[in-house]
């Protein structure tokens, strides 16, 4: 007899498909070479501090996401997580939370491969003085590629694309180690008179610790994705142990390679106020590097492995948003609709209905506001950290209830201290960043709101539903892996 049932997820992936997926969805090459500007221009010299405190902070956070996932395997993540220990109403506005993250990030990294592209194809001739609007033309190419792959999964494509962010970091890697060889030795390019100092650890006279949680967002944002494998803890071998491995790895990875190579950038640039600005409007900051410490074609190779970096990391946003909008959907309504599955195992429902979303984003800033898409970019990866530093203080809040109040795992009550800490950098990064509140006459004005109003419109509709809240609790309880007891959630 024929199986009636509907298609499921499959669970068909190793570990490293894992890593990639966080991997991907962090894109490194790509973070290294446009993200700090946006912390330079707050923290000036101080990028790498900001960037080494953002990892210990991830590092923090980490552990509760490394706990949960040696107790649940959900593809919903943060929702499955949080509905499980905090309570369904709760767990859906962390997933719904986690979703907006990903779908603002898809708007940073299309957005990227556009600058990033365009950029590329000036500096080799082939499309000179691209128009304002070239950047868009990229981004909206970049979707619909990363729709395609993320309907229809060609591991080939992804496994190339994971290849690709490989050899940039590599080459980005050795080239950051050129550039510290010379400033060592003294040997910089003509005119430059940049050397090595330690001084890109310390923050400017007359910068206070606000400005440097300020410049912390944007770090963040490049730590981001991180925790991406944990929506795949329904096809995963063995989610239990090689989940909070992938999540772990990335995160030191991340730290490392972060640090290092900020700290070498501005060094490159110089920490003067003259490299600092240099290095604040620059459009490929490794690149640039490439070019004038190595050869012109080494910084070309790096700025177009950046840009591929960038789709992967467009296309992991899609893979985990969708994942999100189909886990919330099927245990809302069951499988059907935004959670139907297609014949190759994806929620292609789901997934066009992210890359709708991430398009209409970038028609909203373009066509309402007028925005560049350098704007576009810097505006979305604002909103989308401050709303996953929701969600990371809503996780750590449910391992800590998972592990010290129900005592779920076997853990020592001393590592309590480790999800406190993680709750007090978020506090007060999100703090910072919220009071005092941004000038009305600037864009900065309307992050708090877009965020947080996302989150209120996520909160009335939970409290709005309770037949929706009864249904996610049962499933959560019964259903999926999750390992937890039925009446406890359902009275929350």
């Amino acid at each position: 007899m024929a199986d009636s049932r509907p298609p499921q997820l499959r669970r068909n992936l190793s570990i490293w498909q894992a890593i990639g997926l966080s991997v991907a969805l962090m894109a490194p090459s790509m973070a290294a070479n446009i993200n700090p500007q946006v912390t330079a221009s707050t923290v000036g010299r101080a990028v790498p501090l900001t960037f080494l405190l953002a990892g210990i902070g991830v590092l923090l956070v980490g552990y509760g996401f490394v706990r949960m996932c040696q107790y649940y395997q959900h593809a919903g993540s943060v929702y499955a997580f949080v509905g499980s220990t905090l309570g369904p109403r709760v767990g859906a506005i962390s997933g719904a939370a986690l979703f907006a993250t990903y779908t603002f990030f898809g708007v940073v990294t299309s957005c990227a491969f556009g600058i990033l592209g365009s950029d590329f194809l000036n500096t080799i001739g082939i499309w000179s003085n691209p128009p304002s609007w070239a950047p868009y033309l990229l981004a909206a190419i970049s979707l619909a590629g990363c729709l395609v792959l993320t309907i229809i999964p060609a591991k080939r494509g992804t496994t190339m694309l994971l290849s690709i962010e490989g050899a940039t970091i590599v080459l980005i890697l050795l080239v950051c180690a050129v550039v510290l060889v010379r400033l060592l030795a003294g040997n910089t390019p003509a005119g430059s008179g940049h050397t090595f100092t330690m001084k890109v650890f310390a923050i400017e006279p007359g910068t206070g610790v606000s400005t440097l949680f300020l410049g912390i967002v944007f770090a963040f944002l490049s730590f981001a994705g991180f925790e991406a494998s944990s929506t795949l803890g329904e096809e995963t071998a063995e989610p239990r142990k090689n989940i909070p491995r992938a999540i772990l790895g990335t995160a030191i990875f991340g730290t490392v390679f972060f640090t290092v190579v900020t700290a070498i950038e501005v060094m490159g640039f110089g920490a003067g106020p003259s490299g600092v600005k240099a290095y604040a409007s620059s459009s490929s900051l490794v690149g640039d590097l490439g070019r004038s410490f190595v050869a012109s074609w080494v910084g070309d190779v790096i700025t177009l492995g950046a840009a591929i970096s960038a789709f992967g990391c467009c296309l992991a946003c899609m893979v985990g948003a969708s994942r999100l909008m189909y886990a919330i959907a099927r245990d809302a309504g069951g499988e059907r609709g935004l959670a139907s599955v297609t014949r190759e195992g994806t929620p292609g429902v789901a997934a066009t209905t992210v890359a709708c979303l991430m398009g209409l984003i970038i028609l909203i800033d373009a066509l309402a506001f007028g925005a560049k898409t350098e704007d576009a970019f810097a505006w979305s990866g604002t909103i989308g950290t401050l709303i996953i530093l929701v969600v990371y203080v809503l996780t750590t809040i449910g391992a800590i209830r998972l592990l010290f109040v129900q005592r779920k795992l076997p853990v020592p009550m001393y590592e309590i201290v480790v999800p406190i800490l993680a709750l007090v950098v978020l506090g007060y990064t999100l703090y910072r960043n919220v009071l005092p509140y941004p000038a009305s006459n600037t864009p900065a004005f309307w992050f708090p709101i877009v965020a947080g109003g996302w989150l209120v419109v996520c909160a009335v509709a939970v409290i709005a539903a309770p037949g929706t809240a009864a249904r996610l609790g049962e499933r959560l309880a019964t259903e999926d892996g999750i390992a937890g007891d039925l009446d406890e959630v359902a009275a929350k």
